[in-house]
């Protein structure tokens, strides 16, 4: 019987993902406390630090949250954060929580109008590169005024939507025609195999071009990103002054990103070129159609009810007419309220896709609050601020860029921007000297930050979306498609930093 239980404890634990997973896991939380004894905090800091990625790369087989989160709560029981430094971190990220509960949760409920006008993009535009520019240019210019995780749950949203549409109607179709005999059958499913891979393949190169155009855009502004605003209020910079300063270094990226993507395209490498197979596109022509025949007075209403709300919701951000997380919960309410939707599980159903996020939301902060209680990045910060004035803004792009690859920019912006707000009041460096760092830190946490799924939260949040399994899209996967991006903007971002911050 004990023997028997021992066994099925073993089997529970972190559910069905594989063996030499687990033991991996089963050594971190072994090995953690045996080098805090050994080599002291910083070095065990580290270490937590690159275990935590490792469960994030993996995240195929198996969500994050409960890997990481074992590994956070072993953080705090052996003495590296403190459970008063995690509430701090989940304090200062409160407006990040509230957005996801409540925007994402606001997306779900206008995911028939997102189908429908991304059912007549995808439809109506023919050529894959201007398909790619487009969204890689819509969330560029959405992201600038809006928010990063706003606009990814919107494409998220389509995607899921496109790959439902796709894989229950048409593999129904495939598979019980009535015009197939059982000798057709093999080839039917090799068929219908191949269209569902190279439509994955469509999507998720669509996906990563629309990611990337998030941070293309979350840069040039003010309110594109949290660190932005942040940065910009330890500066004094009014949203005009923000775009001017930064669209030296901004423009130039957005242009080398954007001809990236159309060489990427093109070329077909990096795991993108791939077309819509086209009875994929038959498919999603005969849904379009069959939508629209069958869309009564009522489901017209429905529509026209989610643009009005979406119309407020563009408006309502851009102006900040209050958190995002409390404009998302509006949507909600006007959402549900004008289109009849009372009964609690419903309502419940919306909230599937962000609340397991969140929750490894706060066990990152609790990986930050490990780097803040141990000073992890600190002597980095001081080597940087020692060097020659000249050689700073660059050096500081890519120490910002390093850093905020593996852990998190937000986290790595606030960092820095407060040690050289403090050297400014000091009296240790000049106001120009202070601009200037300003913003390679601003360029330095948004640009090089694309080439891992931590470095950006929209980024890691597709990654641990439920569309991430369904279109094969992994970490590995991530960062290989992220990479030509990574290079090109990351050198534009460096020769134009270089060529116009001269102090």
């Amino acid at each position: 019987m004990t023997n028997t239980l021992s066994q099925a404890l073993v089997r529970n634990f972190l559910g069905n993902s594989p063996v030499w997973y687990k033991q991996a896991i089963i050594g971190f939380l072994i090995l953690n406390p045996i080098i805090l004894f050994t080599m002291g905090p910083v070095v065990t800091g580290w270490l937590l630090i690159f275990e935590f990625i490792f469960t994030l790369a993996l995240a195929l087989k198996c969500y994050p949250l409960q890997p990481g989160g074992l590994l956070a709560i072993e953080a705090i029981v052996i003495g590296l954060a403190s459970p008063e430094t995690v509430s701090h971190e989940v304090e200062a990220n409160l407006e990040v929580i509230l957005l996801l509960m409540f925007m994402v949760a606001g997306i779900y409920f206008m995911q028939s109008l997102l189908l429908w006008i991304f059912t007549k993009i995808l439809l109506g535009v023919r050529s894959k590169m201007m398909l790619s520019l487009l969204f890689s240019l819509s969330a560029a210019v959405l992201s600038a005024f809006l928010d990063a995780l706003t606009v990814t749950a919107v494409l998220i949203s389509v995607g899921v939507g496109f790959y439902a549409v796709y894989h229950k109607v048409a593999s129904g179709k495939a598979y019980h025609h009535p015009d197939h005999d059982h000798a057709d059958d093999d080839e039917v499913h090799k068929n219908h195999h191949t269209d569902l891979e190279d439509f994955r393949a469509f999507l998720r190169s669509l996906l990563m071009h629309g990611a990337v155009g998030t941070a293309l855009g979350g840069v040039c502004t003010l309110v594109g990103e949290p660190q932005n605003l942040l940065i910009a209020e330890k500066a004094g910079w009014d949203f005009i002054e923000f775009f001017v300063l930064m669209a030296p270094i901004t423009m130039p990226v957005l242009v080398a990103g954007l001809i990236t993507c159309a060489l990427l395209e093109k070329f077909k490498i990096f795991g993108y070129g791939c077309l819509m197979p086209e009875n994929v596109r038959n498919v999603l022509i005969d849904f379009a159609g069959e939508q629209d025949a069958k869309r009564t007075t009522r489901d017209k209403a429905k529509l026209v009810i989610q643009a009005v709300v979406a119309i407020f919701l563009v408006v309502a951000l851009a102006l900040h007419l209050a958190a995002v997380g409390l404009i998302g919960l509006t949507i909600i309410i006007l959402l549900t309220a004008f289109n009849g939707i009372v009964e609690e599980h419903q309502i419940g159903k919306a909230f599937e896709e962000a609340l397991p996020f969140t929750a490894l939301l706060v066990v990152f902060f609790s990986i930050v609050s490990v780097i803040h209680e141990q000073h992890l990045f600190q002597p980095i910060i001081q080597a940087v601020l020692d060097m020659e004035p000249s050689s700073q803004p660059g050096v500081f792009f890519i120490a910002n860029g390093v850093l905020s690859a593996i852990s998190d920019n937000v986290f790595v912006a606030t960092v820095y921007i407060n040690e050289v707000s403090a050297a400014l009041n000091a009296g240790t460096i000049t106001r120009e000297h202070f601009d200037a760092l300003a913003i390679a830190i601003n360029t330095g946490t948004n640009i090089p930050s694309v080439a891992t799924p931590n470095g950006q939260a929209a980024f890691l949040f597709l990654l641990t979306s439920a569309l991430a399994p369904l279109i094969r899209l992994s970490y590995g996967k991530m960062v290989l498609m992220a990479l030509p991006y990574t290079i090109v903007m990351s050198i534009v971002a460096y020769t134009a930093l270089v060529m116009n911050l001269q102090i």
